[in-house]
């Protein structure tokens, strides 16, 4: 391949594709073109083109192997957009209906100005749940599933459990239905997440130089796939590393992974979809390597 067309790729890749997808769906939003099906067919364009630049230039070669894990990680990922979107779209509908006299949200305010509100909102509120998923023993059984993969790609975003994924943007979806948020910016949002999160775990060798350490994408979120728990309690930001930043929870380990691997320590975690589905539903008292929950920390306080 050619040095510049490596250049290109590494260092255009994010601005055009993520960049060109969100700029459409504001566009859409701004438009008042129906969220479905615009938003998610733009959304699945994204997709598409980063795993074929995956193909191209990839982070490591062995990641372009199935590992096993294709198929199920399709369904994870078919399953979990719809589960999120279904959820989204009905807490924001019903925020659609919330009376004027109560609303809070600033529906007047600029289409930007909300889209930016709603983000911060939803980032927050992944952050707080991710970060509590790592700790509280019930919570990273759930949890475990996406951190399961041993190898990074575009569709490990969504390789969750859907009752953690629904968890994980409840809170804020829930503030923002109390709210009054209009369901269209809601939908908006997700539908740019989605391809934020496609990018962020994706097996593309590709930078965003400095910004780093204003978004979370690959460079600094590989390594909170690390196999080694205690190491990867960092990164924890969906979208942005402003929460991380803010709690203390960010390492720019941009060039640092090496050759270090990305999974669990337990080998015999299920690899197809229905395993990985029910396991976290089993009583069970094992831990990670390396893990400690807030159950065991208050134990030993007591």
């Amino acid at each position: 391949m050619s040095i510049p067309l490596r250049f290109a790729i590494r260092w255009l890749s994010y601005p055009l594709v993520f960049g060109g997808c969100a700029s459409f769906m504001i566009w859409a939003l701004y438009a008042g073109i129906p969220y479905w099906p615009t938003t998610p067919i733009v959304a699945a364009a994204g997709l598409l083109l980063i795993a074929g630049l995956e193909r191209i230039q990839p982070f490591r070669r062995a990641w372009l192997e199935d590992h096993q894990d294709t198929l199920t990680d399709l369904l994870h990922m078919l399953v979990n957009l719809s589960v999120i979107q279904f959820t989204a779209e009905f807490l924001a509908k019903l925020g659609d209906a919330v009376p004027a006299s109560v609303r809070i949200f600033p529906i007047e305010s600029p289409l930007w100005l909300q889209l930016l509100l709603v983000a911060a909102v939803l980032d927050l509120s992944l952050y707080v749940m991710h970060r509590i998923s790592h700790r509280v023993h019930w919570l990273w059984r759930f949890h475990m599933i996406h951190h399961s993969a041993e190898r990074l790609y575009w569709m490990n975003g969504e390789r969750r459990h859907p009752l953690h994924a629904a968890l994980m943007a409840g809170p804020g979806l829930v503030v923002l239905l109390i709210s009054g948020a209009p369901s269209a910016v809601v939908a908006t949002w997700f539908g740019i997440l989605t391809v934020h999160l496609a990018f962020q775990h994706s097996n593309l060798d590709y930078s965003v130089g400095w910004l780093r350490h204003v978004l979370g994408v690959a460079e600094v979120h590989r390594w909170h796939h690390k196999r080694d728990f205690e190491d990867a309690q960092v990164n924890f930001g969906e979208f942005s590393t402003v929460w991380d930043r803010l709690f203390g929870t960010f390492y720019d380990s941009a060039g640092k992974l090496g050759k270090a691997e990305v999974g669990l320590h337990e080998k015999d975690y299920p690899r197809n979809y229905f395993g990985q589905f029910i396991d976290p539903l089993r009583p069970t008292s094992a831990y990670p390597a390396g893990h400690n929950s807030l159950e065991q920390d208050e134990s030993r306080n007591t």
